[in-house]
């Protein structure tokens, strides 16, 4: 491809996405439907500006490479421990029970077994970017339904390398394979025995893993130390496509290398850094993938089969739903998150294209079924934001798309503090700090919130509060406090790590939901939290044992020395959180202490109170003597 072409090439698609964003965004279609409806009027089978379909792909394939790996910078071990059941469950779940429901209708169809088999495998893949993206725009990446979606995402992505190892095993053809590929050019082991080219695959693996563990601290550091920023960005694209050129020469996908590379560097010092460096080129980069996807749409082959080609891909998503739907409820999800996890998984994925191009190199598939399988899968990730639209509308039923809050200005001078939240919990702070005339900011990232609240008389400002620059806006430079009350668990962790980290002078308060999250946020940094359910149940407590008899001194002081034994315990345990035999070990010795002390200073308060008894009973008696 000459500079000239690429120049103009991204011209087509800036241009494209320019007009076509904004424009199905006040349909109310999505921005993500933008860009597929803008890639498929440019393409090659439309108006035909920008090439062939195969350079239409590699124009973006490096968008889905930056997109895996910021992906594997999330796949934290915590994180894996912590979704366990999202990823190894319901993940699994949604494979095997997708892969089998079309499995079983394609060989109804007629096909081989080996066919059905790995069609069903391939389309059971859904698409990470499409997905993660409409559940941005619609307010449900963060809880119960994007935290399921991100796991069953997430073991698709992992279930990539041994499907690569799996499916040339089903090769229904003969003669040697010509080229081993994952779409992308002949790999350095063709021709090579088959137990040869699976060692491989694994050693390559195996090799980023551990050399990606020893050698890229050090490296980094020395990097760091020389405080150019360029360069170290620079230095982790490097890491990037080196590891994604490695999953090449072995026959694998760049993108699975990339996530890797992601996951390699997820515990590392650096994770925030790169996250910065790199995150603002990942909604461009997503919007060129949309686009040639859209510009990958086969026209003429949909034309010359229009119902076989739009009956498999209505098939497709109904069967992918109802598995989905099915795995959703046995995991008890409730019907409403069930429907809407399986809505948003309903489609094929961007891996789907590898492991179709592979699949026909190593003879799985013919070249008519490979291309009819490319047709239903895009097609599919075309319709995904028109279905998921339709489900909102029809089921969740909402009101659409909100104009954001009228933007006001921050006053003049530093705030005192800066209320991140302005929810139930953070009006209660609020109030308490205003009523003491301390000066404070309230960022809130909810329209209907704020239209709520600002009929009240709050001044309150719109915006993402983990964003630094709306932080940096509201004073955080000089502001004392920072108080986060949030309702996104993972927004608050990586609020008060940020915060931490680039306003040292802020003093940083946190809303934790329960104790495991009470941890995530001691880790990075936060100076104080508060449980928020913590003091009430002590009071709660508290009238249970007034109730039962006891005094209000020995009921408070219970209380007091609960509350102090538990806060203490929260920070000493901190440490071996995540470690869960010793955090076991060290909870059950910190109960036993806490009963015996507790029954020890209650047998001291009874008798003080019995002591104070007879004596007023003995000073009566003297008063009636006298």
């Amino acid at each position: 491809m000459h500079a000239d072409t690429l120049l103009i090439q991204a011209l087509v698609y800036l241009t494209a996405g320019v007009v076509s964003v904004p424009i199905a965004k006040r349909l109310g279609l999505g921005s993500v439907l933008g860009y597929l409806i803008a890639g498929a009027l440019v393409g090659p089978f439309v108006l035909d500006l920008v090439g062939e379909p195969g350079d239409v792909m590699a124009f973006a394939e490096f968008g889905v490479v930056i997109l895996l790996f910021l992906i594997g910078l999330e796949v934290r071990p915590a994180l894996l421990w912590e979704m366990r059941t999202s990823i190894f469950g319901l993940g699994m779940a949604q494979m095997l029970a997708s892969a089998a429901l079309m499995g079983a209708v394609v060989l109804l169809l007629g096909a081989d077994w080996r066919i059905a088999l790995a069609a069903g495998l391939i389309l059971a893949m859904s698409s990470t970017a499409i997905v993660l993206q409409s559940l941005e725009e619609k307010g449900l990446r963060q809880g119960p339904i994007g935290q399921s979606a991100f796991g069953v995402l997430l073991f698709q992505d992992l279930a990539v390398i041994p499907l690569f190892a799996f499916l040339p095993l089903l090769a229904v053809g003969s003669g040697p394979v010509v080229a081993e590929a994952s779409g992308h050019g002949a790999s350095v082991l063709a021709g090579q025995p088959e137990w040869v080219r699976i060692l491989a695959t694994f050693g390559a693996v195996a090799g980023v893993v551990i050399g990606g563990r020893y050698l890229t601290r050090p490296m980094f550091r020395f990097i760091a130390a020389a405080r150019l920023r360029e360069i170290f960005t620079a230095s982790a694209l490097l890491l990037v496509v080196a590891v994604a050129a490695l999953m090449e020469l072995v026959g694998l996908s760049p993108a699975l290398g990339a996530f890797l590379a992601g996951v390699v560097l997820a515990e590392s010092e650096f994770r925030r850094e790169l996250e910065t460096d790199i995150e603002p080129f990942r909604g461009l980069l997503l919007g060129l993938f949309f686009i040639s996807v859209g510009a990958g749409l086969n026209f003429g082959l949909v034309a010359a089969q229009p119902v076989l080609i739009v009956s498999l891909t209505l098939g497709l998503m109904v069967a992918k739903f109802v598995a989905m739907w099915a795995v959703g409820l046995a995991f008890r999800r409730s019907r409403r998150d069930a429907a809407t996890i399986a809505v948003s998984l309903a489609q094929g994925g961007e891996f789907a294209f590898v492991l179709i191009g592979f699949v026909l190199t190593a003879r799985v598939l013919s070249a008519e079924e490979a291309a009819l399988a490319t047709a239903v899968v895009a097609l599919s990730m075309a319709l995904t934001p028109v279905a998921f639209a339709l489900y909102e509308k029809l089921v969740l039923n909402r009101t659409g798309n909100l104009a954001e809050p009228e933007a006001l200005p921050f006053a003049d001078g530093a705030p005192d503090a800066i209320v991140a939240g302005f929810g139930r919990f953070g009006q209660i702070a609020t109030r308490l700090l205003t009523a003491n005339d301390f000066k404070v900011t309230m960022l809130e990232s909810s329209i209907e919130q704020i239209d709520l609240i600002r009929r009240f008389g709050w001044q309150v400002h719109y915006g993402d509060a983990s964003r630094l620059d709306l932080l940096r806006a509201a004073g955080a430079d000089k502001a004392k406090l920072l108080l986060i009350a949030i309702d996104d668990k993972d927004k608050a962790v990586d609020l008060a790590k940020a915060a931490t980290e680039y306003f040292p002078n802020l003093t940083v308060i946190a809303r934790a939901f329960d104790r495991r999250h009470a941890y995530e946020l001691i880790r990075v940094g936060a100076d104080e939290i508060e449980r928020e359910t913590f003091e009430s149940a002590l009071a709660f407590g508290k009238k249970a044992l007034l109730r039962l008899g006891l005094s209000e001194r020995r009921a408070a002081k219970a209380a007091s020395l609960f509350r102090d034994h538990d806060k203490a315990l929260l920070k000493r345990l901190a440490p071996v959180y995540g470690e869960e035999e010793r955090y076991i070990m060290a909870v059950r010795d910190s109960r036993d202490t806490m009963e015996k002390l507790l029954a020890a200073e209650m047998r001291r308060l009874r008798k003080e109170e019995a002591e104070e008894a007879d004596n007023d009973a003995a000073a009566a008696r003297r008063l009636e003597a006298g």
